[in-house]
């Protein structure tokens, strides 16, 4: 076994494989860019190297300053996680040619199944199932036009170089083709730097169905059951379980020799997913979409429910031992789900979101597992994946887990940042998922009911508590003229009205009383404040009702609020009314997020029409076009490459009859 292994990676999963390291004795060496200098799993290493500047490519794409970050702390073989240079065989490559041990498959394996046109062609000559389509290399724009003409409409354009859904493009209508295919190239471009495509027929209604495998370099390969991945939006994996509910055990069985089949055609080693595309309605007729040579995102469900440590399995291999015995007869027992935690507003189109966390509470308790990157005081940017950790839970059946999950993320509190831990929660409570009727296009479907931007009853009467705090006092008055404004004799407050607002609510709140028993009016009806628990610091308290455990923290103008596994960030009406005139009179276009500027699509001094694209903005991996707001001569104020923050203006509008902008 290895002495000491370098992790390229960052976030949850080099905390996570770190974990393992230090269980098996082993010396752990991770890296960081500027961006991480303070991350947790630079924290938690035994060492920790610093690559360069805060863009990946600088740093943790960087194959050569990886490499030397292994010569320097004298690691005796890398970890890749995943993304970044996890399926990257020139990485492999020059891990081998340092005389470092890659943990993963050969070279070849990778290079193999990294390409995906070549992937389905190598894998159904083995009698492998693949999803009808044209697979050809190098395919030109008119190439691929002529293709999804064949195939016939809806059609996926794919990335034939990367996995994760990154520059993937559903196209219904043959009018959209030519958008969706430049959007596919730019983003595989950023992703994988490779923007060859292909294109394939779209399965209606489809399941995402995946084989985890596991092979030594002794020719021993096995399946560890599948994971039921189809809780997805925009092509990005949401939820994911093991075992699946569609899949019974005889089709279990084809699946698994599928997908070993599939493993053993590249001579593969280590721990490898083997992923098909399920029709809803026929599941016995699955389709193998790619294989990911690498772990994976969703790997604890599988965990969970084998009792195995994948990560350690992947060393163990690397290192040249057997499989043993625990793998070669694991078997499935009981049910495992994971909801997966991003930097996103839900109710702003899932837009990535930044800032400081200002404290987290994670779950804990029998059964739940969190794999987590998130540290009080964490600065979340937009420059790298917005996943910020995983809540996973495990239970004797699939409605015990559900069930177990659901609390977890309850229990689950991140102040500073807006996350999708509300729409995670409302998810796991949609009546298909707890059937576990499920389709990649359930998310999209249902996603107005998933998505809320109104705060509960209980979280606006908090907010309020909150402002009472600060006009009441806890202590002894001894000079009744220095306290606080609002104080009244006896301890009570004048009655205080405040409007607060959400994303799209606003309301009115009447408090009065004291913070031992307080009576809140929310636009007329009247809800029953609770007595003071605990106060930690001056912006800091936990109230106690009958039915939840109520949290916030104030950060500036902002409460944040936790209520029953819902957290919301409120302000005071007058501060949002000025936001949202400001926008609806504003000619000024605003990037809703941080990121980059990846592609400028007009010209200062032009005429363009409303709804017409002027930028497209790229954070996290993902893209968002900026459209006029209405008719106009345009002043773009950006260029590709600039980096922008949340609300920066990045074009402005002259309306056409006139020759200044209305007032901001």
């Amino acid at each position: 076994m290895f002495d000491t292994v370098l992790v390229a990676n960052r976030g949850e999963i080099a905390v996570r494989i770190i974990r393992t390291l230090r269980r098996l004795g082993i010396t752990s060496v991770a890296v960081f860019s500027d961006a991480d200098r303070g991350a947790r799993h630079v924290l938690e290493a035994d060492d920790a190297l610093y690559l360069g500047a805060t863009p990946a490519s600088e740093s943790y794409l960087n194959i050569e300053r990886v490499v030397d970050a292994c010569a320097r702390s004298g690691a005796n073989a890398v970890h890749p996680g995943y993304g970044f240079l996890s399926e990257n065989p020139n990485f492999a490559d020059a891990c081998v040619a340092s005389g470092v041990v890659f943990i993963g498959p050969a070279p070849a394996a990778i290079r193999l199944m990294g390409d995906k046109i070549q992937a389905k062609i190598h894998v159904a000559a083995s009698g492998v199932p693949v999803v009808p389509g044209r697979v050809e290399a190098g395919m030109t724009n008119d190439d691929l036009v002529r293709a999804a003409s064949d195939i016939g409409f809806p059609v996926l354009v794919k990335p034939s170089a990367g996995g994760g859904g990154k520059g993937m493009q559903l196209v219904e209508r043959e009018a959209d083709l030519v958008e969706a295919l430049a959007r596919a190239r730019r983003e595989a471009t950023s992703a994988f730097g490779d923007d060859t495509l292909f294109v394939e027929r779209f399965v209606e209604r489809p399941r995402h169905v995946e084989v985890q495998v596991v092979a030594d370099q002794h020719g021993a390969v096995v399946h560890l059951g599948e994971r039921e991945c189809s809780l997805q939006r925009r092509h990005q994996k949401v939820i994911e379980e093991s075992p699946s509910p569609l899949i019974d055990d005889a089709t279990r069985e084809r699946l698994g020799a599928a997908a070993v089949a599939a493993a053993r055609s590249v001579d593969y080693t280590g721990v490898g997913t083997v992923e098909f595309i399920v029709a809803s309605a026929h599941p016995e007729a699955f389709f193998f979409m790619e294989m990911n040579t690498r772990l994976q995102v969703e790997h604890p469900v599988t965990e969970m429910v084998t009792g195995l440590d994948l990560v350690e399995q992947q060393l163990r291999a690397a290192a040249g031992e057997h499989l043993g015995e625990e793998v070669m007869t694991a078997r499935i027992r009981g049910h495992s789900i994971e909801a997966r935690l991003y930097a996103e507003n839900p109710s702003r189109g899932f837009l990535p979101t930044s800032g400081r966390v200002l404290e987290v509470l994670e779950p804990a308790g029998d059964g739940i597992r969190v794999d987590s990157a998130l540290l009080d005081g964490l600065e979340v940017a937009t420059d790298y994946d917005p996943m910020l950790a995983k809540v996973v839970t495990w239970g004797e059946d699939r409605a015990a887990a559900l069930a177990r999950l659901r609390q977890a993320l309850e229990d689950t509190v991140i102040f500073g940042i807006v996350t999708n831990v509300n729409f995670l929660r409302r998810l796991v409570d949609n009546s298909d998922v707890v059937a576990g009727n499920l389709d990649t296009g359930l998310i999209e479907r249902e996603v107005a009911a998933l998505v809320s931007s109104e705060p509960s009853t209980e979280a606006l009467a908090l907010f309020a508590m909150s402002w009472l705090s600060r006009l009441t006092p806890l202590g002894p008055i001894i000079d009744p003229w220095s306290a606080l404004r609002g104080w009244r004799n006896g301890g009570r407050s004048h009655p205080l009205t405040l409007r607060v607002a959400s994303e799209n609510a606003v309301n009115e709140v009447k408090v009065s009383g004291s913070l031992d028993s307080a009576t809140v009016a929310i636009d007329g009806g009247l809800v029953l404040a609770t007595r003071l628990a605990q106060r930690d610091h001056e912006e800091y308290l936990t109230l106690d009702s009958e039915t939840h455990r109520a949290r916030f923290r104030i950060d500036g103008a902002t409460t944040w609020v936790s209520v029953g596994g819902e957290t919301w960030p409120l302000v005071e009406e007058d501060v949002a009314s000025r936001v949202r005139d400001a926008a609806a009179f504003s000619n000024d276009v605003r990037s809703p997020m941080p990121g980059t500027v990846v592609n400028v699509r007009a010209t200062s001094g032009h005429d363009v029409r409303a709804g017409e694209a002027l930028v497209v903005v790229s954070a996290m991996k993902m893209e968002h076009v900026l459209v006029a707001p209405r008719d106009g001569t345009v002043d773009i104020l950006v260029r590709e490459g600039d980096s922008v923050v949340v609300d920066e203006v990045v074009a402005r509008l002259v309306p056409p009859d006139t020759t200044a902008p209305l007032r901001p």
